[in-house]
């Protein structure tokens, strides 16, 4: 892989980019990049969560701020129905997306794509990784084409566990920094996320963007102790759900179902 392909920030500056998330309101972790590469966004739900409040709207007011556009892709469910499509083994709908994504991709010539990181922190933005991957995969194999691949992490200042090595960073300077932060703090629905992230995130983590390459054809993901069975778990206890989202018994077949399709292009 050419150094083109290796910088986040390069390949946002030449290629035509796509930015594809598991919820609204991830953007915000890569604002800089989404002002550079002024993407096609592609959103998997609505965010809407328990509270059953979506979060597009605000979405929607930073993608204009910033110069990107909607794709044809853009909250498609509630992330009730998508743990419900993961829980029962829906794998032919996250097919459908990895499917109708790599048509997009094609169509619109898209050569940088980015996209939630698999960190076992989030079940939809674990899924959300698989579906780019096997979009960007089975893309590749349709066209014969290149297209750059890269993963962000959902926790502020690049606090997780991809490898530090292979990450592309970028500091913004005071003028970008505050452009983040003001669009951080007008995100209604987030605001108290928001606002722990800010007291307990040093400014200097908040300042930089970090994005690693992906080869989506190559990379093998395996979860040992997820958060989220954890805080599934608890979430059963509470009476807020019924089962607990598994890696195993949920995710995992998921993933080889995408692979299959990525590399075959059927079920």
């Amino acid at each position: 892989m050419d150094d083109s392909y290796q910088d986040a920030w390069r390949a946002a500056r030449d290629f035509r980019a796509a930015l594809v998330i598991g919820h609204p309101g991830h953007e915000l972790l890569i604002h800089k990049w989404l002002e550079v590469a002024r993407p096609m966004v592609f959103v998997l739900t609505d965010g809407s969560g328990r509270a059953n409040q979506s979060r597009l709207a605000s979405t929607t007011k930073i993608l204009n701020q910033t110069g990107a556009r909607c794709g044809n892709i853009y909250g498609r469910f509630t992330d009730t129905a998508a743990y419900a499509a993961m829980l029962n083994d829906d794998s032919q709908l996250f097919i459908e997306l990895a499917r109708e994504l790599c048509e997009a991709f094609i169509t619109e010539q898209i050569e940088c794509v980015a996209g939630d990181a698999f960190e076992g922190y989030n079940p939809m933005h674990d899924v959300c990784r698989l579906v780019i991957n096997a979009a960007v995969t089975a893309a590749r194999r349709q066209t014969g084409n290149r297209i750059a691949c890269f993963e962000f992490s959902s926790q502020p200042g690049c606090r997780n566990q991809l490898p530090q090595e292979n990450a592309t960073r970028h500091r913004l300077d005071d003028s970008a920094f505050a452009r983040k932060i003001a669009a951080a703090k007008g995100y209604t629905e987030l605001a108290g996320e928001v606002q722990t992230a800010v007291q307990q995130t040093p400014a200097d983590q908040l300042r930089v963007e970090c994005l690693w390459p992906v080869d989506p054809g190559a990379v093998v993901y395996r979860c040992n102790e997820p958060f989220y069975e954890q805080y599934g778990e608890q979430q059963v206890a509470a009476g807020y759900y019924d089962q607990v989202l598994r890696y195993r018994k949920h995710i995992a077949p998921l993933a080889a179902a995408l692979k299959h399709y990525a590399e075959n292009g059927n079920v």
